[in-house]
């Protein structure tokens, strides 16, 4: 597994694969990120078979369509649950137009959006395989109606022996916070709701890799993030 950040908002951008040689899973491809892919593709001579998306936010889809036309012949489809999918007919349109016009200041560019040719929605619990990697899907809205985490029953390898399991958990976990519940289709109650009954039932056993920010574990979320605090167990 590899990970990067984006070139702006410093999203998490992760490669999965069992292997050098093998098919791969893209996960949250947002900006400025395609170089850095075609390196890791190059170097690693890795294939992409899927990109999938713990949800449709601009910062964390903006490169899913050049990543999922870049391979030939075939078109890589993109992974997104149910109810986000109407996001990626055009993400830009959900956005402040003061946020896009900064976007586009600072990358000297009109931003444009083409949606995906091969979209698969998702739903709660579904289990994948993808590339010889099983994941399955936990629905936790909240940041936006269709957020979800990916998990993998393994992890990387280096990693603490403490932890058997990794969870993606994009915008809505992060080592110390939560994502924001105030964006469009954003619920602070149902964002409770995933933290109480989706995210506190994790084994203390699960590495969290989040869409912003470093590395956690479930453990350590467990006894210092305030936002778990007083969710029981």
């Amino acid at each position: 597994m590899l990970a990067f950040p984006a070139a702006a908002f410093a999203t998490n951008c992760y490669v999965i694969a069992p292997g050098p040689g093998e098919e791969c899973l893209v996960v949250d491809p947002g900006i400025g990120v395609l170089d850095t892919l075609h390196d890791i593709f190059a170097e690693h001579r890795l294939r992409p078979a899927a990109v999938l998306l713990t949800h449709g936010h601009l910062d964390h889809v903006y490169s899913v369509t050049p990543v999922c036309r870049g391979t030939a012949p075939a078109l890589t489809p993109a992974y997104v649950h149910a109810e986000d999918r109407y996001r990626l007919a055009d993400p830009i349109s959900l956005l402040d137009p003061m946020l896009v016009a900064a976007f586009e200041q600072q990358f000297g560019a009109k931003a444009t959006w083409s949606e995906p040719d091969d979209v698969v929605s998702i739903a709660d619990g579904e289990p994948l395989n993808i590339a010889g990697i099983d994941l399955h899907t936990l629905h936790a809205p909240g940041h936006t109606e269709g957020s979800v985490m990916f998990g993998i029953d393994a992890v990387p390898d280096g990693i603490s022996q403490d932890l058997d399991r990794t969870m993606l958990t994009g915008d809505v976990l992060f080592a110390g916070s939560i994502g924001r519940t105030d964006l469009h289709g954003g619920s602070a109650d149902a964002m409770q709701r995933s933290l109480r009954d989706v995210v506190v039932p994790l084994a203390d056993s699960t590495l969290l890799l989040p869409g912003h920010g470093p590395a956690t574990s479930m453990k350590r979320e467990r006894v210092s993030n305030p936002y778990l605090q007083g969710l029981g167990a």
